[in-house]
């Protein structure tokens, strides 16, 4: 009789459920456990927290860490559309980290996927703040029209104008966000800033966004 230790309780698990995507070094090791018992062998499988108290432990581990480095066997699907994807986010940041030039960067320099919110007009209306195009600062290009100017600080009309700089809108700023100041990566960042929505809806910009 052998007993065979593991701390992985996620394997035995694995080997307990085999179902169409289980991975394929289950099936081998279910193939060996089976070939073993049609000799006379009678193998169990013992889960513990950890190797503590367990002679050979370094060697144990050596070993482990050794044959999966030796597997020469094929590559799930699964594994292998992870690793694609890390190689194109790789590459995708690569050139996102030269766009400097673009309003969006400063925003949002990963290009690592942000949570929705649950909100779909909300989530809208914060994914055009983002980048920085909403009907009242852009639809002039549709129009053939100047674009509009902001009569108080005699410049052109802008989401982060609107949100961070024009002083009309201090006294708001100030109730809202607790400063005059608030650049767009606090208000417009992964997580957006929990009174932005009513601060867009005092200064009369929520509904022309």
């Amino acid at each position: 009789m052998f007993i065979i230790y593991t701390d992985s309780l996620s394997v035995l698990k694995s080997l307990d459920s085999v179902h169409d995507h289980t991975h394929p070094l289950v099936f081998s090791v279910l193939d060996i456990l089976e070939t073993l018992a049609s000799q006379g062998f009678i193998i169990y499988l013992c889960w513990i927290p950890s190797h503590v108290g367990i002679f050979g432990n370094e060697q144990a581990d050596k070993a482990a860490k050794s044959a999966t480095l030796s597997i020469n066997g094929t590559v799930p699907v699964g594994d292998l559309k992870k690793h694609i994807q890390l190689l194109l986010y790789a590459k995708w940041q690569e050139q996102w980290n030269v766009e400097t030039g673009n309003k969006l960067h400063a925003l949002k320099p990963t290009v690592q996927s942000w949570p929705s919110l649950k909100n779909r007009k909300a989530d809208t209306i914060l994914t055009r703040l983002r980048v920085g195009h909403t009907r009242f600062t852009h639809r002039h290009l549709l129009l053939g029209e100047q674009a509009p100017m902001c009569s108080q600080c005699n410049c052109t009309m802008s989401v982060h104008h609107i949100l961070s700089e024009c002083s009309n809108f201090n006294s708001q700023r100030l109730r809202f966000f607790n400063t005059t100041t608030s650049s767009l990566p606090t208000l417009l960042g992964e997580i957006p800033h929990v009174h932005l929505f009513a601060f867009l809806k005092a200064i009369g910009f929520y509904s022309l966004i």
